[in-house]
């Protein structure tokens, strides 16, 4: 990341940018970084100025206690400052979250796009993401990095004998390296549940998007987002997964954004 700007508590932040266009900020989820969404500015290019950033903690930007999603708010206003006071924001999972918080609390954005909030829509959610958070708060207070990494794919439903692969493979210990921000997801997640009052706050359109191939409560969350956002849509990416392709991504993602431009 070539670029650096600071936050309001003096946080730095990382940050590419490329292309031409009106800017559109890429947010990146739990585990990730904002190498992980920049694949999908390259088809976005030729529109669009495309941010993508290493969210605090993560990458090449830096990380101030104590945490607070207040914070990281802060941080998506000084890369909006940054890149020229105006923007749209893209989020992809947890980031999306984000994302719909930052446009809750009122920064200067003209539209916000998210993929598949994983809110706890499906029965028994909010009883096992909060085990969940009591669990990783457990773990990362006493410095078990790995087993937090596992709580989280096991969250996402990855198998045992996957989970155990993984501790083998050679990504492991930069997954390691990220387990302290998946706190920072979680928090972002708040209960787990889909904020209606919140999201009902939210002045500028939102295209909430979730894929074909994914389980329906993956759907049903980001329809859920679509319907509690006064200017909401709803829009299925057919034969997606979670992990979605960024060439299918992009061309939704353009149409909603040119609308505005």
């Amino acid at each position: 990341m070539d670029n650096k700007t600071i936050s309001r508590d003096g946080t730095s932040l990382a940050y590419e940018r490329t292309g031409t266009g009106p800017v559109v900020i890429l947010v990146s989820g739990a585990m990730s970084t904002g190498a992980t969404v920049a694949p999908l500015g390259v088809p976005l290019a030729d529109r669009f100025t495309v941010v993508s950033y290493d969210r605090r903690g993560r990458g090449a930007s830096g990380d101030t206690k104590p945490y607070a999603v207040a914070r990281e708010v802060e941080d998506l206003a000084a890369l909006i400052d940054a890149v020229g006071g105006d923007a749209s924001l893209f989020g992809h999972s947890s980031g999306g979250a984000l994302v719909l918080e930052a446009a809750a609390s009122g920064l200067p954005l003209r539209q916000v796009a998210v993929y598949e909030v994983p809110y706890a829509v499906y029965k028994g959610g909010a009883k096992e993401r909060a085990e969940y958070t009591h669990s990783l708060t457990e773990a990362l207070e006493q410095g078990r990095r790995g087993d937090a990494v596992e709580l989280f794919l096991r969250l996402t439903g990855l198998a045992e004998e996957m989970i155990q692969g993984a501790r083998q493979s050679p990504m492991w210990p930069g997954m390691e390296a990220l387990a302290p921000s998946l706190a920072y997801d979680d928090a972002v997640l708040g209960d787990g549940l889909v904020p209606e009052a919140r999201l009902a706050s939210v002045s500028v359109p939102v295209l909430s998007l979730g894929g074909g191939a994914s389980p329906a409560w993956m759907r049903e969350a980001a329809r859920a987002v679509a319907e509690a956002t006064p200017q909401g849509t709803y829009r299925t990416l057919e034969g997606q997964t979670h992990m979605v392709d960024p060439q299918a991504l992009a061309p939704a993602l353009a149409e909603f954004l040119s609308s505005a431009s």
